[in-house]
């Protein structure tokens, strides 16, 4: 049913597209049609590869960091309580400064690889995966955590058995969250500066007006963004079966 959906959304988006183009009369060279870009995704399937496997490790990998970092920076403030009163204005003070001004010295800093994409990506998903977690733990039921203390558990055990079970739906809400904004990192520290990836493909494309390869990019980024958010949904929903099943209107 989910595929029956996500196809027909799809063919609505391309009719609508079309009709756009259609209506506009607007030149290939400002918006080409979806049989251009078609036609470009197929003759540029081996450099749209290559530039997409790039862009694709660089949002895992930022992916993977952001979501340990965040993780295990909930766990520090959730457990020692007295740290939280430090960590937690610094958590606030630094998402008050926009990421994308960070790129240009991220990139500085680290050079025009991949490493300052996959920071930029860490950045971006290091907050709503810690906001969440840290959320759920301060949440758990207080009658679950009196009926293990009156079991004489300790409060690792507490935290680990009982806290850190019931977040977790809470954290699943941020992954969700952290991989339909981790493209967002990766791209914006593929503009500033690199030398592969779909958003370096795009400015290039740009340059050099082949408006048709750049929507092709931005196709195959759109593609990566919407497959990993469903894997990630599906991941979670197997991994976690108590959790609330509102989510499944969705499918």
């Amino acid at each position: 049913m989910r595929i029956f959906r996500l196809t027909i959304i799809t063919v609505g988006i391309l009719l609508f597209w079309q009709a756009v183009v259609w209506i506009s009369q607007a030149p290939a060279y400002i918006l080409p049609t979806p049989h251009a870009v078609a036609i470009a995704l197929i003759e540029k399937r081996s450099l749209l590869a290559q530039h997409g496997l790039v862009t694709l490790s660089e949002i895992i990998a930022g992916l993977i960091l952001g979501t340990l970092c965040g993780a295990i920076s909930a766990l520090t403030m959730a457990h020692y309580r007295p740290l939280r009163h430090w960590l937690l204005p610094v958590l606030v003070i630094s998402q008050a400064v926009p990421v994308f001004a960070l790129a240009p010295v991220l990139v500085l800093w680290l050079g025009y690889g991949m490493a300052s994409k996959i920071a930029m990506a860490t950045l971006i998903i290091y907050f709503p995966v810690t906001a969440t977690f840290l959320d759920g733990l301060r949440r758990t039921e207080p009658g679950w955590i009196d009926l293990a203390k009156t079991m004489s558990a300790s409060p690792w055990s507490i935290l680990i058995n009982v806290r850190i079970p019931a977040a977790l739906p809470s954290a699943a809400s941020g992954l969700r969250v952290a991989a339909a904004v981790a493209p967002i990192g990766a791209i914006v520290g593929e503009w500033v500066g690199s030398s592969s990836g779909l958003g370096y493909l795009m400015l290039h494309a740009n340059a050099r007006m082949q408006i048709d390869v750049m929507f092709a990019a931005l196709s195959i980024l759109a593609l990566i963004g919407v497959s990993l958010y469903f894997f990630m949904d599906g991941l979670l929903r197997r991994l976690l079966p108590w959790q609330p099943d509102d989510h499944h209107d969705l499918r």
